[in-house]
């Protein structure tokens, strides 16, 4: 919720301007050909992640060349795509006939009318294997039955951790580590090398920034949101001591600035050698092992650490959406099987490099020899974290909706930033942990309070 999210989360914004690929496949905004003016013309919309960069150099020249269907793209940072398309959806414009939305938009869109279901194209196109679809990302895409998108890429969450650090300090990291062997470790690894630290855990303000991994350490140590009848627990025990030991760990052993930390800069602290463990996005994977990456093999990757849970992985995904008002549903689904097809991770393989692949969502990815001898560190760690998650029973307790690192309600986005913003200031050390959930307590109520009873 690489969240570039790396991605990524899956959640990272990245950028502040619109990228469009003129020469390629055109590009529609505000005043575009809403819907496609064109018999063969779809108007999608999409975040400027790498992975969608890649897509839209190779559309013209490979899908259109092919279908003859033109496909004009408007490409945002995250925040603003998100914006964008669920003005256009909630609204039925038309205007976009597909867009990337994630795991955690799809189940309320979907509820609300704005989604075409995707079963019938799915299950009658039998080239696009839909059964080669991870059963946890299929499963997050679908509501009351109805599949209503397609993964583009996904990810979960584990640890990585320096190998040479931990040979050198006669540190071993368990196979399925727990918290609190993650905490040690971190104690023992802390100053192994100049200026390292012992563990790097997002500490920036964001929905899908700190509140991402914190949220998987409250599942897992029995904690949660709220409760089945909407009531909030964020002043519970077990979230209280999942935050003061996320908190605590981060404070004591975790890099320098850690309150302005997200996903990015945990990476180049990863890459620089400043910290000697990591828990995030599997997505980070592939830029760790890049051919220039300082620390490629030498990084260990392991599960995301557990207390009471199994497992503790994060599941995102962005995935392809369309819009119930187009009237292109079915130039729409040509576009949607190419572009989540096999056929298209093979052709960034060969074309731009196996460590590009959109990976993730496919168990055939994992079976790819070339892809896998790419990514032979850490492919069949994102495989197993990606197999193991549970979006709707990700801790102790039944929860009222779906989502792991996320609760799946609108109101999230605006709640989640703003207790993010709270347990960020007490990393930073201007609020305690106590208050901080008081605070967030009271806002997480006000939102309970809207579902309750339903």
């Amino acid at each position: 919720m690489t969240i570039r999210q790396s991605v990524l989360r899956g959640t990272v914004p990245l950028g502040v301007a619109v990228l469009c690929g003129a020469t390629l496949a055109g590009c529609s905004g505000a005043g575009g050909a809403g819907g496609g003016s064109q018999a063969h013309s779809i108007n999608v919309l999409m975040v400027n992640n790498p992975q969608m960069e890649d897509l839209q150099k190779l559309t013209a020249a490979n899908f259109t060349k092919t279908t003859g269907i033109k496909v004009n793209f408007t490409v945002l940072p995250e925040d603003d795509a998100r914006d964008k398309f669920t003005q256009d959806f909630s609204s039925q414009s038309g205007q976009y006939d597909i867009a990337t939305i994630s795991n955690y938009e799809v189940p309320f869109y979907a509820k609300n009318g704005w989604l075409a279901s995707l079963s019938g194209h799915a299950t009658g196109d039998t080239g696009f294997q839909q059964s080669d679809i991870l059963p946890t990302i299929q499963q997050a895409l679908t509501y009351n039955g109805q599949i209503y998108a397609e993964p583009f890429y996904g990810e979960s969450s584990f640890l990585m951790y320096r190998k040479d650090v931990f040979a050198a300090k006669g540190l071993t990291m368990p196979a399925n580590p727990t918290w609190q062997q993650v905490a040690d470790l971190a104690a023992q690894a802390d100053g192994a090398q100049p200026g390292m630290k012992g563990i790097c855990l997002r500490g920036q303000p964001g929905w899908g920034e700190v509140i991402a991994p914190l949220t998987t350490v409250v599942n897992t140590m029995g904690g949660t949101w709220f409760d089945q009848n909407w009531q909030a627990q964020l002043t519970s025990p077990a979230f209280t001591a999942a935050t003061n030991f996320y908190v605590n760990l981060v404070r004591a052993h975790g890099e320098a600035g850690a309150p302005q930390s997200g996903f990015t800069e945990c990476l180049n602290d990863m890459e620089q050698g400043k910290v000697a463990m990591w828990y995030d996005a599997t997505s980070a994977a592939g830029s760790l092992e890049a051919s220039d990456s300082p620390v490629a093999g030498k990084v260990g990757y392991v599960p995301a650490p557990v207390d009471q849970t199994k497992s503790s992985g994060w599941l995102y995904t962005w995935a392809w959406g369309v819009q119930k008002a187009s009237t292109h549903q079915d130039d729409a689904w040509k576009f949607i099987s190419w572009a989540s097809g096999q056929g298209y991770e093979n052709l960034v393989g060969q074309s731009l490099g196996w460590s590009r692949v959109p990976a993730g969502k496919r168990a055939s990815t994992y079976r790819n020899p070339s892809y896998v001898a790419a990514a032979s560190a850490f492919a069949q760690a994102t495989e197993t974290a990606l197999t193991s998650v549970d979006p709707q029973n990700p801790g102790v307790q039944p929860r009222p909706a779906p989502g792991i690192q996320f609760v799946g309600i609108p109101e999230f986005t605006d709640l989640g930033t703003q207790v993010s913003q709270q347990i960020s200031d007490a990393i930073a050390g201007q609020a305690s942990v106590g208050q901080a959930l008081k605070n967030s307590q009271a806002l997480a109520a006000k939102v309970g309070a809207k579902y309750a009873g339903r």
